[in-house]
């Protein structure tokens, strides 16, 4: 696999197939962390490293049920899988990281049911990719989302010392109103790779 298809993955599944973004999965914790910049951080880090290992795990996972014929429970085993994964990483975070942990909150089990996360793994098999290029993809993911939960939190910071926003708009609605803007301007880089 060559360098420039590395970067073609990495860039439109950042910019063209952003998963909050354009895909509308993982909308949960992309509404709810984004409060502040280091819980957007810490939650975009930690969705991008359960979304590699998650990949690791999954892709061969899924060929050893296609060999049997049982690749129709891919989305029960996956679902397992990731909901393993998530248990380890909360276990490591609560241990070496335990600030970050407790500014996560609930919302680090909610990876468990994060449909980005399991997205992406089953994308991974629908695409036809082999390991390498689902690890790849994989990665670029959850750079994407991490990319988007800094923009989220970057507007969201500014639209908090806004003062001139109405009443009736304040709080989620203009997070919502926000979500959508940013949604239209990833919809741009559409047709961007062929």
């Amino acid at each position: 696999m060559d360098f420039t298809k590395i970067i073609i993955i990495i860039i439109s599944m950042v910019l063209v197939n952003n998963y909050p973004l354009a895909q509308f999965l993982g909308i949960c914790p992309f509404l709810g962390v984004s409060k502040d910049l280091e819980s957007s951080k810490g939650m975009g880090i930690a969705v991008t490293f359960v979304m590699v290992l998650a990949t690791a795990a999954t892709w061969p996972i899924q060929q050893l049920m296609n060999r049997f014929g049982i690749g129709y429970l891919q989305t029960v085993v996956f679902i397992l899988v990731i909901a393993a994964l998530v248990q380890l990483v909360e276990m490591f975070m609560k241990k070496s990281m335990p600030s970050l942990y407790s500014s996560l909150g609930i919302f680090l089990p909610l990876i468990t049911t994060n449909c980005a996360v399991l997205g992406v793994c089953i994308s991974n098999i629908d695409d036809g990719l082999n390991y390498f290029e689902s690890l790849i993809q994989a990665f670029g993911a959850g750079i994407g989302f991490l990319f988007a939960m800094v923009i989220m939190a970057g507007v969201r910071s500014k639209l908090e010392d806004q003062s001139r926003i109405p009443e009736s708009f304040r709080g989620v609605p203009i997070v919502l109103v926000t979500a959508a803007i940013l949604s239209l301007s990833f919809m741009g880089f559409n047709g961007m790779f062929s």
